[in-house]
């Protein structure tokens, strides 16, 4: 229904900055909600950070402060400025977007981040 392509990510030691980005194409429905989850080993997909179309935005609390979403709803793209990052950070992120009716999402393939201390 929707093509989400991550770029940005990389090895950056503790306390840099990264910026993501994903871009989506052939939707064949209204995007409203886009966001950023993670997984790192051994752990589930977790949220990191949403931003919806009219731009509210939510944040895991662990990333509160550090990390920025936003999004160009004209091009249907969506960013995530990640500062002072730290190890822990570290995970493949995925983007996702939703639309309006159930049923309507789409993912990403991922993007490696790896923080070094």
């Amino acid at each position: 229904q929707v093509q989400l392509v991550e770029s940005g990510g990389g090895l950056v030691q503790a306390g840099g900055s990264l910026r993501l980005s994903c871009a989506s194409s052939g939707s064949i429905f209204s995007i409203n909600t886009m966001g950023w989850y993670r997984q790192a080993p051994g752990k589930q997909r977790e949220l990191v950070a949403v931003i919806t179309s009219g731009g509210l935005t939510n944040y895991a609390d662990s990333v509160k402060g550090r990390f920025t979403i936003s999004r160009d709803n004209a091009k249907n793209t969506v960013f995530l400025q990640m500062n002072s990052l730290k190890p822990e950070d570290t995970a493949v992120y995925y983007c996702n977007a939703r639309g309006f009716f159930s049923g309507q999402e789409g993912w990403g393939q991922g993007t490696q981040v790896t923080v070094s201390s």
